[in-house]
């Protein structure tokens, strides 16, 4: 049976000061993650908030495992690029 997990990362991006500011960052994210690890990637909330974004990473797999390790390096990967506008993470599977 297949296993669909989901990444919920909060955003709160400091140093924008204008939507755009936060579009790039956000864009730059999710390019970034869906070319590395081809997830799929959606801001989900806070569209029209400058400094908020809500961002969800989702994967389907045949194992729960490795849909766990997946994320978790996606998690990795946006705590790298992101260090402090990460405000907190969460992980879930259907």
């Amino acid at each position: 049976m297949a296993s669909i997990g989901l990444l919920t990362l909060h955003l709160h991006i400091q140093h924008a000061h204008s939507l755009k500011d936060k579009r790039q960052v956000v864009r730059s994210l999710k390019d970034h993650l869906r070319k590395r690890f081809n997830v799929a990637v959606a801001e989900l909330d806070f569209q029209d908030h400058w400094q908020l974004s809500l961002i969800g990473v989702v994967t389907v797999s045949a194992s729960e495992s490795y849909a766990r390790q997946l994320l978790e390096s996606v998690e990795r990967e946006a705590s790298r690029q992101l260090a402090a506008d990460l405000s907190s993470v969460e992980m879930e599977f259907l």
